[in-house]
């Protein structure tokens, strides 16, 4: 069946907190605790409402399903939902900064179908329209495979901190669009 990318809009919030809750309780479960998703959704998983609003953030659907999200931000906020602590939505100098690609998950039964690498290079397209040269990005455990084979190099591991008081293992990544 053919996928379709476009740009998602408010009306998809309540389908994308959906999917997201399905994406990481399914596709995440052999990396992390059942404790440390259930502190991760809402704060480190979520939907960014800004980056609807900035027409940057995307969804794969086939037919009128929506079978995936990811966007890019041009705002200083590297990971995390509407309700994360410290978000800085102020604006990066894409002569200096990278862009940072966010948020992206995919439905349970259409993981590595190609999903996730199309909205990637939609929103690296996007964004190298807009100036930039440099990408960033949080990747969690399971993502990470897929951004390296991508061209993305790990530069840090930490551990994000969760409302619950546990840390959620990811990986800082970043690409150059001379890579």
């Amino acid at each position: 069946m053919p996928v379709t990318i476009r740009q998602a809009t408010s009306e998809d919030i309540p389908v994308l907190e959906i999917l997201i809750r399905d994406s990481v309780k399914t596709l995440q479960a052999a990396y992390y605790t059942t404790e440390q998703m259930e502190g991760a959704l809402g704060t480190v998983f979520g939907v960014d409402t800004q980056l609807i609003r900035d027409g940057t953030y995307f969804v794969a659907e086939v037919d009128t399903a929506i079978v995936g999200c990811g966007g890019w931000s041009r705002r200083k906020t590297l990971f995390g939902s509407d309700h994360v602590a410290q978000k800085d939505d102020s604006r990066l100098d894409p002569s200096r900064d990278p862009a940072r690609i966010r948020a992206f998950f995919v439905r349970p039964g259409w993981e590595r179908q190609g999903i996730g690498s199309r909205i990637l290079a939609v929103c690296e397209s996007a964004a190298v329209s807009q100036g930039f040269s440099h990408f960033e990005l949080v990747a969690t455990l399971p993502g990470e495979p897929m951004y390296q084979a991508r061209g993305f190099s790990a530069t840090d591991r930490f551990d994000a901190p969760l409302p619950n008081g546990l840390g959620l293992p990811v990986v800082r990544m970043v690409k150059s669009t001379d890579s």
